[in-house]
């Protein structure tokens, strides 16, 4: 094992990117990711990056997008409101199909809500937030060490399918701090980037154009057709999920994120009481990873979601199960973090209720 160092997740998630390769930082200030590019201000400078703290959210995600189309890899970070007025670009971003990763530390709402931690960005990072029909990869880390890993991952991933990369994290992954490595991993052989606008001698003086404006419809459908082909693509080689406890279990508690951290803890102390219960941890929240749950659904009785929000990610779930077996749903919303005692009444009533 090598050095491990104790740091802030915001600033893990940003020594993370710096490390894979991330060389343009943009952002803007938003509570409770701020300590992220104020490490970036101080980090890229010494290794010959590029810092700018934009005049808006609009701005800096339309950096992203020209840095990314001149073949550098990008970054902006933002929380819950900011990445809302970041959509548009993002659109753009995915349209003109140009690698970049995002960072959303979620925090409640909706409208400006609070700066605690929330899980109500799901529709609007899964589904696409902008226009048009577009996918983000979305990766959801449960701790600060699969975080820095998985910002390793997305910048691999943004490359290869030539696509943005979201990574969700909330305000308490923002703001903990735990242990983390920084190990140098290749993931997979990328791609020449012979797209990008990055001079006429890098490509034999060959032009390149970066757009997302089509107008002929034939043509546009024909983009289209290509986007929908890459993301079934993506569908079917990158889901990513995290199974505990189900081999035998009636009940899988399903979860995400931080949230998903203390329904571990709920599962331990059900367990302890002679109770059957499972855990299914989505990591790729799109593409959603059906086929572990396809491992379990034949076994398992039930599915109980929980999540911070009013319920998202469990339409998702309803979607995969198919009617199959009962999907209960627990939440808490406006930045309140739930507690494994409460998951674990859930499980209790709905186990007692099934007798």
């Amino acid at each position: 094992m090598g050095e491990r160092i104790l740091m802030k997740g915001n600033e893990a998630i940003g020594e993370a990117a710096i490390k894979a390769g991330c060389r343009f930082f943009f952002g803007y200030p938003i509570t409770p990711q701020n300590e992220l590019p104020e490490y970036m201000s101080r980090r890229m400078p010494q290794v010959d990056g590029t810092f700018v703290q934009a005049e808006s959210e609009i701005a800096a995600i339309n950096m992203v997008y020209g840095a990314a189309g001149a073949g550098a890899r990008a970054m902006t970070s933002s929380s819950s409101p900011g990445i809302s007025l970041k959509q548009e670009g993002i659109s753009y971003i995915a349209g003109a199909e140009l690698p970049a990763v995002i960072v959303n530390i979620v925090r409640g709402g909706p409208g400006l809500g609070g700066i605690q931690p929330g899980q109500g960005d799901y529709f609007q990072s899964v589904k696409g937030g902008g226009h048009g029909d577009y996918r983000l990869i979305v990766l959801a880390p449960a701790n600060l060490q699969e975080a820095v890993d998985l910002v390793t991952e997305a910048f691999d991933l943004a490359d290869y399918y030539r696509n943005p990369v979201l990574i969700l994290g909330d305000g308490l992954l923002g703001q903990m701090m735990e242990p983390v490595e920084f190990k140098a991993t290749k993931l997979r052989e990328l791609p020449a980037k012979e797209w990008a606008t990055n001079g006429l001698r890098n490509h034999g003086g060959k032009t390149n154009i970066i757009n997302s404006l089509v107008l002929d419809p034939h043509g546009l459908e024909e983009h289209n057709i290509r986007l929908q082909e890459k993301y079934a693509r993506i569908v079917e080689a990158e889901q990513k999920a995290e199974i505990v406890d189900c081999d035998d279990a009636e009940l899988a508690i399903v979860a995400y994120g931080s949230t998903a951290r203390i329904a571990k803890t709920a599962v331990t102390q059900l367990r302890q009481e002679g109770l059957k219960v499972g855990l299914i941890r989505p990591i790729s929240l799109w593409p959603f990873p059906v086929k572990d749950f396809e491992k379990v659904i034949p076994t398992v009785k039930s599915f109980l979601t929980v999540e911070m929000s009013a319920g998202q990610m469990v339409e998702d779930v309803r979607l995969t199960v198919n009617g199959c077996k009962p999907v209960y749903f627990y939440g808490r919303m406006g930045g309140i973090v739930p507690a494994p005692e409460e998951i674990a009444a859930q499980v209790r009533e709905i186990l007692g209720g099934a007798k």
